[in-house]
């Protein structure tokens, strides 16, 4: 029997980005706030101090920042003909455990989605027709110009760096012109470029595209964001993606935001507590609080007035099938919703190699590279080219890690003296374009709970079933035809084209960026949570992160996310508080 514990105004599932807001915005309202985090406290100076950040064969190879697999995986499988199997080691996704999760080891690439990714499905029908066979792709329930005051409270708090596209209305010649209009420009002007964005810049700018400075998460110059906390200038070190930042040069929650929030009275976090399920009335209708258990085995009842999951993606989906909120989707009959439109992302890249160049690729950061947006979205006419969406093209130097990184020629043998030769040659000379597509919702991929493999507390896995389409793969394929041609302008020796193939891997590293599940929408009908992010069966539950995603856009994650966050945060503070009860009334 659980130990029951006094009540709390809020409970939050899990410390990352989103919580870490949601307690900011929360405890200054005057609420009582208590973040569960299954995984260890973690801050700069004691976990990734300089000396320690930049190990790769301890924080990539041994996974050491990330879930344990040990007690909890997933099993995977293309379609529902196949076995699913547990994922005994990471691969092509990386959750993150601990204080910051993801937010801790992500490269610090942060957009904002175009405003028709927010209308993915009514702009695309009133375009081109209607959707083709087997795409469940819906708008979000929420506009970009709703959003926009929350992206750019984000870019404020992170100190972002870039040069705006449209500002208030007005293009600039140097930033995105196709993105949605800012209010203000970026707090910080963008990273300095390396030999590599130049060449792609001026070969993307020969082609007649509009190349721009990706928008940074990683400081170009020391900043103080508005709740007066300093980051440090980056140093380039290249360790950015799946490390933590040692020169406080990266925003994480650890960086921007904890600092303060440490010190609130009315704030309280518990690492190594694990939530179990959500409790409820006798209703159904309202959330009493959330089960959990701490590393000795013991379990407690934390009963709160308000619940809000904030834990990765496949977690907080899982956690709703495990506590039989909602109906899990079944893509035999169409029914239910939880667990529905899981997306992903599609990617693909070009190598260029120089015969007498340095390029240095050593010298970088997450988020330090040039751009293009001209194939985004819906960007450019769609008109028989046979798919919906897009993504962007870039040149990153994010890294040279000398374990992971190891770019060779056509034709090099795959290991032997002369693949070790061939990377010899090339580390130095060589750099990679990559493209960055959306995964638009389809009907056969989805999330549910394993019928055989359980986790080490006895509950079901997540079970994923996802491939790629035939719009992902013909959209991935326009992509990288665009890639290779500029690619060939970037004055190499030769280049190595390494298109999208095959069915879907879960192995090699793509992106942590999972998304759907818990999708929102316009009604009960078509949504698991309302345009707040607030669940239509249980009130007082709310869902953050990329799995309200209806379906994944050309662009990474984050900004989005923290957008939302933003927005569901003043729905509580303003309309939830003062009249508990649904946001939205059908």
């Amino acid at each position: 029997m659980p130990r029951k514990l006094p009540e709390t105004d809020v409970v939050l599932v899990g410390f990352g980005w989103t919580a870490a807001i949601l307690a900011q915005e929360l405890t200054q309202a005057g609420l009582r706030v208590l973040a569960l985090e299954r995984g260890g406290w973690r801050d700069t100076p004691t976990h990734f101090p300089p000396t320690v950040a930049p190990d790769e064969l301890r924080f990539y190879w041994r996974k050491e920042m990330f879930q344990d697999n040990a007690r909890e995986t997933l099993t995977f499988r293309n379609n529902t003909g196949q076995m699913a199997l547990p994922m005994r080691r990471w691969g092509s996704f990386l959750p993150g455990e601990g204080v910051g999760g993801a937010g801790v080891h992500w490269n610090g690439q942060t957009y904002r989605f175009l405003p028709s990714d927010f209308e993915a499905a009514s702009h695309n029908v009133k375009r081109y027709g209607p959707l083709a066979d087997g795409l469940t792709v819906q708008d979000y329930g929420v506009t970009y110009d709703e959003l926009e005051p929350h992206f750019d409270r984000f870019e404020k708090l992170c100190g972002i760096g870039g040069v705006a596209g449209n500002l208030n209305g007005d293009i600039q010649a140097s930033g995105n012109r196709f993105e949605g209009w800012r209010s203000s420009n970026y707090p910080n002007p963008p990273m300095e470029m390396t030999f590599a964005q130049h060449r792609f810049a001026e070969a993307a700018q020969a082609l007649g595209h509009r190349p721009y400075p990706a928008p940074s998460a990683n400081m170009s110059r020391p900043y103080v964001n508005p709740l007066g906390v300093q980051l440090g200038p980056c140093s380039y070190c290249g360790f950015c993606e799946k490390y933590g930042c040692g020169n406080y040069s990266k925003a994480s929650p650890q960086t921007t935001i904890l600092p303060v929030l440490m010190q609130h009275p009315n704030f309280t976090l518990k690492t190594h507590n694990e939530v179990l399920h959500i409790t409820r009335d006798s209703t159904g209708r309202r959330a009493t609080g959330v089960v959990h258990v701490d590393l000795e085995g013991e379990t407690y009842e934390q009963p709160a007035q308000i619940v809000i999951l904030c834990a990765y993606q496949l977690h907080n989906t899982r956690l709703m099938m495990l506590s039989g909120i909602g109906e899990i989707y079944d893509p035999r009959t169409g029914e239910g919703l939880l667990g529905k439109n899981y997306c992903y992302q599609v990617v693909s890249s070009v190598d260029v190699f120089y015969e007498d160049k340095f390029t240095n690729q050593f010298a970088g950061a997450g988020a330090l590279g040039m751009m293009i947006d001209e194939f985004n979205g819906d960007n450019f006419d769609h008109a028989g080219l046979g798919f919906i969406g897009g993504g962007y093209i870039a040149c990153w130097t994010t890294n040279a890690r000398p374990i992971e990184t190891h770019r060779t020629p056509e034709g090099t043998p795959e290991w032997g003296s002369a693949w070790k030769k061939a990377v010899a040659e090339n580390f130095l000379k060589s750099t990679s374009i990559s493209t960055h597509g959306a995964s638009m919702a389809h009907a056969a991929n989805h999330l549910d709970l394993d019928p055989t493999y359980k986790d080490v507390h006895g509950r079901p896995l997540m079970r994923m079933t996802y491939d790629f389409t035939a719009n992902d793969r013909a959209m991935t394929a326009h992509l990288t035809e665009q890639a290779r041609r500029i690619g060939e302008r970037m004055g190499g020796r030769e280049i190595r084209v390494k298109p999208r193939q095959g069915p879907y891997d879960s192995m090699p590293y793509q992106t942590t960026h999972n998304t759907g599940g818990t999708i929102m929408g316009s009604n009960p009908a078509n949504s698991v949570v309302n345009r707040y992010l607030q669940s239509w069966e249980v009130p007082n539950l709310f869902v953050m992160g990329a799995g309200v995603f209806p379906q994944n856009a050309g662009y990474n994650p984050t900004g989005t996310v923290a957008a939302l966050t933003y927005w569901a945060a003043e729905a509580i503070k303003t309309r939830y508080l003062r009249d508990p009860g649904p946001l939205v009334r059908i």
